[in-house]
C-alpha cells in the first residue's frame, strides 16, 4: 500500500486552527461537570518517535516482502524518522547485481511517508567476482545510500550513524569475525568525537551501527575506548545495531543502554520467536525525561480502516454459518472397515468470496482419502460439494482405532486483505457397526471427565426422543464445579439441559417459545460425594431432584423446540455443535427416557438404572467397543468418546439408597 506525505499547507491550516488548550497556553479538562475526580494530562514537552529497522539480508527472496510490510506498518505508526542498522541488500557480488539488489531495496522504502536513514554493513560492502577494488561497495552504498559515517539534529537530539566495516587499518582485510577488523580508524574516531561535542547540549543522543562491537567475545574490545567516549558525553542514551539476527538486550551501562535487533525480512536461524528470533522492528519514543523502546513484531500493527463492516460481520457470518454437510452416515463393518464414497457439500454464507480447504483427516492411519484434500474458492451464496472416497481395512478395533473427520480451512476474501478463520473440524457421521448386546452393567466403572474437553457425543439423528413427556437423570460424583458446568445437554435456543454450574443444579427444558428451568436453591452438589440428579418434565411443569428429593419446580407447557445438534455428556454444543462447559469428575448410569418417571416429594434413586418403562439412551459406562460407549436402551445410540474420555473405578460408592 502507498502512503503520500501531507500537503505542507494542510499541515499550516490544521495547526492554525488548533485552540489554544491544544497548543498548551490552557491546559485543563474542560467540563461542566462538577466535583469529578480531576486528570492528569499527559507530559507533550518535547516528545517525538522513532522506528529502527533490523537486517533485511541472508533469508529468501521473500523477506522483501516482510520489509514491504514493516514499510506499511511503520506508515500507520506514522514516526518522524525511520533509522536502519545495515545490511540492506543481499551483496556478496558484483556491482551489475548490487545495483539491481539497491534498486529493489530504494523502491520499498520509497513507500514511507517520513524520512529513513541507512547504515552501512558487511552485505552492503563485501565484493565477490571480478574486479574488486580496494573499497570494495562503499563507493556504490555512499552514491546511492548515504555516507558511511553521518550525524544530524531532530528536536534537539541527534542521530549518529557509525561504520563497523572499515576493515584492518594495516592490511586492508575486510572480515566481521576478525577484531583485528572490528578497529575504529582514528579518523572515524576523532569524527565521533568532534560530533559529540557538537551534540553536548543536546537533549538525548542516539548511535546506529551494523555490528553490535560490545559483544566482546565476538569483536574484541575495541568497543572499550567507544563506549568511554560516550560515556563521557553524558547524554548518550542508547546504542542500536543489527547483524546477529535475533534480540540481545545488553542492559545498561553508565546511562547508556544497548539493543541488537533481530531482522525485518532477513534469515532466521531459529523459530523460537519467544526468544527473540523473528522479523521485528523498534518503536522508540523520546521524551525530555527518557526515552522508551519497544520491540513489535512485524505483522502485529494493521490499519483500523481496512475492517469495514462488510469485513467484520461478513467473516463472523462464515465463523458461524460455514458448515461441512455429509450426505449420509459412514456404514462400519464388524471390524471398523470401510469403502464408501461420500458426499460433503458447503454454502458460502457470505456476500464475500472465500477460500476453502476440504481435508479429510484421521488419527487412525489405516483410513485413506481420495483425494487427499479439495481447494475451492466459492462466490458469494456459492453451494459446493466434493466427494471423497474414504477406506479402512477390516482390523479389529485397537487402542489406535479413531473416526475420522473433515478438517476445513477458510479464508474470508475482504478488498484489500485476506482474513484466515479458525480450522473447523466436522467429525463424519458413522453408523456403528452391529456391537455386541451389552452385558448386565458391573457397576464397577464410570465415566471419567476432566473439565477440559472430555465427554461422550452422540448425533441428534440417534437419539429417538419425541415430543411430551421425558426424564434424564445421572450419577455424579462432581470435581471442580466453578463456573459453567454441563452434564447431559442439547441446549442452544432449543432442546434441554442438565448442569452443574457451580455447584447449583438445574434443569432446562425449551417449551412454549422459552427455556423453563427448575433451578436448586443452593449449591447442593457436594465434590467428592455420589448424587443422583433428575430432571423431569411432565408437559406441565419441569422438576430437579437431588439424591431422590425434589428441590425445584416450575410450570411449562407446550412442544419441545427442537435442533439437530448433538447430545453431551459431560458439556454442552455451542450453535456449531461444538462441546462447550465441561464437566469436571466421575459420571455414571446416564438415562433418558420417555415420560415422566419421578413425581412427589421423593423416590429411592436406582442403584442401577434399568432398561424398562421406555429408555431411548442407557449408558451403565462399564463397556465399551472401539470408540463408542454400549447403549443397553436397546435403540443402539452408541455415544462417541471424545477429548480423551476415560473411565475409573467406582470407589467408596454411596449409591445405595
Amino acid at each position: 500500500m502507498w502512503y503520500r506525505r501531507p500537503a505542507p499547507w494542510l499541515a499550516l491550516i490544521l495547526a492554525a486552527s488548533l485552540t489554544p488548550a491544544l497548543r498548551g497556553e490552557d491546559r485543563q479538562v474542560h467540563t461542566d461537570r462538577q466535583g469529578a475526580r480531576p486528570l492528569e494530562l499527559p507530559d507533550e514537552a518535547g516528545a517525538f518517535s522513532f522506528i529502527v529497522f533490523g537486517d533485511r539480508t541472508g533469508g529468501p527472496a521473500s523477506g522483501i516482502d516482510v520489509l514491504a510490510e514493516a514499510v506499511e506498518e511503520a506508515n500507520l505508526l506514522a514516526p518522524d524518522l525511520i533509522m536502519t542498522v545495515g545490511d540492506l541488500v543481499q551483496g556478496y557480488n558484483a556491482r551489475k547485481e548490487w545495483l539491481a539488489q539497491m534498486r529493489e531495496y530504494r523502491g520499498v522504502m520509497s513507500r514511507l511517508a517520513m524520512p529513513w536513514f541507512p547504515v552501512p554493513g558487511n552485505h552492503d560492502i563485501y565484493w565477490r567476482g571480478e574486479g574488486r577494488p580496494p573499497e570494495e561497495h562503499e563507493g556504490d552504498f555512499e552514491a546511492h545510500f548515504a555516507p558511511l559515517w553521518y550525524a544530524f539534529e531532530h528536536k534537539d537530539c541527534w542521530f549518529v550513524v557509525l561504520y563497523s566495516d572499515e576493515g584492518d587499518l594495516e592490511t586492508g582485510e575486510r572480515n566481521f569475525e576478525k577484531p583485528s577488523c572490528q578497529r575504529m580508524s582514528p579518523r572515524q574516531f576523532r569524527w565521533l568525537e568532534s560530533v559529540l561535542a557538537r551534540a553536548a547540549g543536546a537533549r538525548h543522543v542516539f548511535l546506529f551501527l551494523h555490528h553490535p562491537r560490545w559483544i566482546e567475545d565476538r569483536y574484541g574490545d575495541d568497543w572499550e575506548r567507544v563506549h568511554g567516549l560516550l560515556a563521557r558525553a553524558g547524554n548518550v542514551r542508547a546504542v542500536f545495531a543489527g547483524h546477529i539476527h535475533y534480540l540481545r538486550y545488553e542492559g545498561v551501562r553508565d546511562g547508556i543502554e544497548y539493543h541488537a535487533l533481530a531482522t525485518t525480512g532477513g534469515v532466521l536461524t531459529s523459530r523460537l520467536e519467544r526468544a527473540g528470533h523473528l522479523h521485528e522492528f523498534r518503536v522508540v519514543t523520546v521524551r525530555d525525561s527518557g526515552i522508551r523502546v519497544a520491540a513489535l513484531p512485524v505483522g502485529a500493527v494493521f490499519d483500523p480502516r481496512r475492517f469495514t463492516a462488510e469485513i467484520s460481520e461478513g467473516a463472523s457470518t462464515v465463523e458461524r454459518e460455514l458448515r461441512a454437510q455429509v450426505d449420509r452416515p459412514l456404514v462400519l463393518g464388524a471390524e471398523g472397515d470401510a469403502d464408501q464414497v461420500i458426499q460433503v457439500t458447503l454454502r458460502n454464507p457470505s456476500e464475500r468470496p472465500i477460500d476453502v480447504t476440504l481435508l479429510p483427516s484421521a488419527a487412525d492411519r489405516r483410513w485413506t482419502f481420495w483425494p487427499d484434500h479439495d481447494h475451492r474458492r466459492l462466490a458469494p451464496g456459492q453451494v459446493y460439494s466434493r466427494c471423497f472416497q474414504v477406506r479402512r481395512p477390516p482390523v479389529p478395533f485397537d487402542e489406535c482405532f479413531d473416526l475420522p473427520e473433515i478438517l476445513l480451512d477458510c479464508d474470508f476474501l475482504g478488498e484489500a486483505l485476506r482474513v484466515p478463520l479458525e480450522r473447523k473440524r466436522f467429525p463424519l457421521p458413522c453408523r456403528p457397526p452391529p456391537l455386541p448386546p451389552a452385558p448386565p452393567a458391573r457397576h464397577d466403572l464410570a465415566l471419567a471427565l476432566d473439565g477440559a474437553g472430555a465427554c461422550l457425543r452422540l448425533e441428534s439423528a440417534l437419539l429417538d426422543l419425541p415430543d411430551g413427556a421425558f426424564t434424564v437423570e445421572a450419577w455424579v460424583r462432581a470435581g471442580d464445579l466453578a463456573g459453567r458446568r454441563a452434564l447431559v445437554n442439547k441446549t442452544e435456543s432449543s432442546e434441554f439441559g442438565l448442569f452443574a454450574s457451580d455447584g447449583r443444579p438445574e434443569f432446562l427444558v425449551h417449551v412454549g417459545g422459552d427455556y423453563r428451568g427448575a433451578r436448586a436453591p443452593a449449591a447442593l452438589l457436594l465434590p467428592g460425594e455420589w448424587q443422583h440428579l433428575a430432571g423431569v418434565f411432565d408437559g406441565r411443569e419441569v422438576r430437579l431432584y437431588v439424591c431422590g428429593k425434589l428441590v425445584a419446580r416450575a410450570a411449562a407447557a407446550g412442544e419441545r423446540a427442537r435442533n439437530d445438534l448433538p447430545l453431551y455428556v459431560g458439556a454442552d454444543p455451542d450453535e456449531r455443535g461444538e462441546p462447550t462447559s465441561f464437566f469436571a469428575g466421575l459420571v455414571d448410569e446416564v438415562r433418558i427416557s420417555r415420560g415422566a418417571r419421578y413425581a412427589g416429594e421423593s423416590f429411592v434413586p436406582p442403584r442401577t438404572c434399568a432398561a424398562d418403562g421406555g429408555p431411548v439412551l442407557l449408558l451403565h459406562l462399564d463397556e465399551r467397543a472401539g470408540p463408542w460407549c454400549i447403549d443397553s436402551s436397546g435403540h443402539s445410540a452408541h455415544p462417541t468418546l471424545v477429548g480423551g474420555a476415560g473411565r475409573e473405578p467406582l470407589v467408596g460408592s454411596n449409591r445405595d439408597g
